[in-house]
């Protein structure tokens, strides 16, 4: 049996010397998504403290929980940072302490703007309350609603995009998707009171404009009307505009970066749009027959089945 392992093992380490993305036979040097993912459950710990236990160590006040914190996230944001900004094409051959000073300062910057993170979240909180009479509690949304969590993953991943950090944001805004099935792109520009209820299934572009006090429903699709272009469309406005005050009910689709949704309107349940909306307009799919049949019928209904 060694044998046959150590004939398996040789076989994988020629194969690994061919030259495809997939073969990165140098250890430690791509940015590691488990310690991003810890990254990120200690930031929402700092967003909302008090709601989010920290398990590995015991603190007497709430400034000695946060030096703590803040210090571990600081040394490996740094470091992954650092590790991103090295496959940045302009920074292939320059030498390694060029990252890590970009990625300090970059760092910085990034602390620095927690305050207003929280401070567009809380805003968040506040309209996921006022949309939702199923809400008991502004506690129980930010511990339970999957559309608060989604949010507060790209309002953080989304302050990352804007100092031109690659990579990590997305596996910040892709672990949101696997907890929640919204899938937001980091690049996704979105305002203050935003309100995703359900959420699940929720798709929303990299190129995406989203104004203040926007609601959306699950199933929705925020994307981009054709991608046949493939990389020749990057940095390109390829995804819908929505104005302030608009509600996209349940799986519409709202395509093209050509597309604005104007202030005001509405956008009902399955609609298929590619062209703009004026504002404070109702959008609807006219309602289809139902043909509904069945074996018990009244003794006086003749007919086969109902129309409605």
């Amino acid at each position: 049996m060694d044998n046959k392992i150590s004939a398996i093992v040789n076989d994988i380490l020629i194969d690994y010397q061919d030259d495809r993305t997939i073969n990165k036979v140098n250890l430690f040097v791509q940015p590691d998504t488990v310690i991003v993912e810890d990254m990120l459950a200690k930031l929402i710990k700092i967003i909302f403290p008090g709601f989010f236990n920290e398990r590995r160590y015991r603190f007497y006040n709430l400034s000695s929980q946060l030096t703590v914190l803040i210090e571990d996230v600081f040394y490996n944001m740094n470091k992954q940072i650092a590790l991103a900004l090295k496959q940045l094409p302009e920074n292939e051959d320059k030498p390694e302490c060029t990252e890590e000073i970009l990625a300090s300062r970059i760092c910085e910057k990034f602390f620095e703007s927690i305050p207003k993170i929280r401070a567009l979240i809380e805003t968040d909180v506040q309209a996921s309350f006022d949309g939702d009479p199923a809400a008991f509690n502004k506690n129980e949304i930010i511990l339970c609603y999957p559309g608060l969590y989604a949010i507060t993953v790209n309002r953080i991943a989304h302050e990352l995009y804007k100092l031109n950090v690659p990579i990590i944001p997305r596996i910040m805004t892709e672990h949101a998707h696997g907890q929640t099935g919204i899938d937001i792109h980091p690049g996704a520009t979105i305002g203050e009171y935003f309100f995703i209820d359900h959420g699940t299934g929720i798709v929303i572009g990299e190129t995406t404009t989203i104004g203040k006090n926007v609601k959306i429903y699950q199933g929705v699709t925020l994307g981009a009307l054709s991608l046949r272009g493939g990389q020749k469309l990057k940095n390109k406005k390829r995804h819908p505009t929505i104005e302030d005050d608009v509600t996209i009910y349940s799986g519409a689709s709202i395509l093209g970066g050509d597309t604005v949704i104007g202030q005001g309107s509405t956008i009902g349940s399955n609609a298929f749009i590619t062209k703009s909306v004026a504002p404070h307009t109702k959008v609807s799919i006219k309602n289809q027959e139902l043909n509904i049949k069945g074996d018990q019928l009244p003794e006086d209904d003749k007919s086969w089945f109902y129309i409605i």
